[in-house]
């Protein structure tokens, strides 16, 4: 991939090292998730700039192919769990993390913690690691309108834990037609659930 040199704001070098990687569509869906981020974080009073650099970057691993992921993940020494050996798509969120820092120079542990776990949560999850969460879960990556969406935007009322439950809750109503059940999932699940 390269160290990029960072001499254009974050927004223009996120869409250069896309479109360079042929990955526009993963381009807009960064740069929406970003935008959602940054009014999730206003609304719930968190960090409206390190939540729109994590929105900027939670996929930018999806420039690496699925199967090569759980390789680079061994070349980066990342822990690779069992789920993420069996599913290799759930560890790009790890990988985003290290490339984040890499070869980004983000250093701020609670942007690299949000990218860190935004498609699966996690236990003790702070409020910007549920604005991200929640964010991309809004701003859905494939056709149509979520199914999910209205709940989450009427839980979004009461706080943005029960936000961030609904979407938790909707998964693990059906989770026996997913491919896994991450371990960060299930411990954001008993989390949240004793939150509610």
């Amino acid at each position: 991939m390269g160290k990029p040199k960072l001499e254009l704001p974050l927004e223009q070098e996120v869409a250069k090292f896309f479109t360079k990687h042929d990955h526009i569509h993963t381009l807009k869906h960064s740069i929406e998730v970003a935008n959602e981020a940054v009014i999730l974080a206003k609304r719930f009073d968190s960090k409206p700039k390190k939540a729109q650099i994590a929105g900027y970057l939670h996929d930018i691993s999806a420039v690496v192919p699925n199967s090569e992921r759980i390789d680079l993940a061994k070349k980066l020494a990342i822990n690779i769990l069992a789920e993420e050996h069996e599913f290799p798509m759930i560890i790009h969120q790890k990988l985003s993390a290290v490339i984040a820092k890499e070869l980004f120079d983000i250093k701020d542990k609670e942007i690299l913690s949000a990218i860190a776990c935004h498609t699966t949560l996690k236990a003790e999850s702070t409020v910007i690691d549920q604005v991200v969460f929640v964010a991309d879960k809004i701003c859905w990556d494939a056709h149509g309108e979520p199914p999910y969406l209205k709940g989450i935007l009427k839980s979004l009322d009461k706080s943005l834990a029960a936000a961030s439950f609904y979407y938790i809750n909707y998964l693990y109503k059906q989770k026996d037609k997913l491919k896994i059940i991450h371990p960060f999932l299930t411990a954001a699940y008993e989390d949240l659930v004793n939150i509610q």
